[in-house]
């Protein structure tokens, strides 16, 4: 079996829960790291799909691995091989396309609803579900690429979700597991702090970890889901 190749930018931030998914299901990754100084390829050849995680940055920042992902997710759409991205992931997907990325409306960090859109490939994606709850921690976002369908919004940020064919844009953190959360939380981050002072959709710690118990099975319940549907996966009677 081919395996994923995965695109991370931030040291000591993997697949998270994607890499979970994926040993459960016997699906071989390959991460390759920026922070690590990996150059990202020029091809996907012997790979059967694309991830992108997220990541600290602005996906307009002049950094050449983020030309890079792009170049690899304009060849990877071109070429009709799924795409996948998280957050900022989702972000380059979005620029590649030919959207603007810029300031979110409101950041938001932490668990807030998605109102799932009332169209046939929301529902194949994110299932029956009117709304779902998901997890942020961005301050930038995407606008609907020419094109594609947008799948989900929030009051905070107008377009969450999107697809083109098989591939999938997501302003959101797919990928989360407990043990990411609790290193974002740890981490020294200045604009976290600040954001909390000014903004009610960004969440504090102590909320954050509370809502983790409340949602984070669920949320990996929609994770299952959606990367079944990426990899062209028989779904789970099991999903939401």
């Amino acid at each position: 079996m081919e395996p994923l190749l995965v695109l991370q930018f931030m040291p000591d931030d993997g697949p998270g829960y994607l890499g979970t998914w994926a040993e459960r299901h016997g699906v071989p990754c390959v991460v390759l790291s920026a922070a690590a100084g990996q150059p990202f390829p020029s091809t996907i050849a012997g790979h059967r799909a694309l991830a992108i995680l997220g990541g600290a940055m602005s996906a307009n920042d002049d950094l050449p691995y983020l030309r890079e992902a792009e170049r690899l997710i304009d060849r990877c759409i071109r070429d009709g091989v799924p795409v996948l991205g998280h957050c900022l992931g989702g972000q380059l997907m979005a620029r590649t396309l030919g959207a603007r990325i810029n300031a979110s409306p409101a950041p938001e960090v932490g668990w807030h609803r998605m109102q799932v859109a009332e169209c046939e490939s929301a529902r194949a994606w994110f299932g029956e579900a009117d709304v779902q709850t998901v997890f942020h921690w961005h301050y930038e976002a995407f606008h609907l690429p020419p094109g594609a369908t947008a799948l989900g919004s929030s009051t905070a940020c107008p377009v969450q979700a999107f697809s083109l064919g098989p591939h999938l844009g997501l302003q959101f953190h797919l990928e989360i597991d407990a043990q990411k959360i609790d290193a974002w939380l740890n981490g020294p981050d200045a604009l976290y702090v600040q954001s909390q002072r000014c903004h009610p959709t960004v969440q504090g710690p102590a909320s954050v970890r509370q809502r983790t118990l409340e949602h984070l099975g669920s949320h990996q319940a929609l994770a299952d889901r959606v990367y079944r549907r990426w990899l062209g996966m028989p779904a789970s009677p099991f999903s939401p």
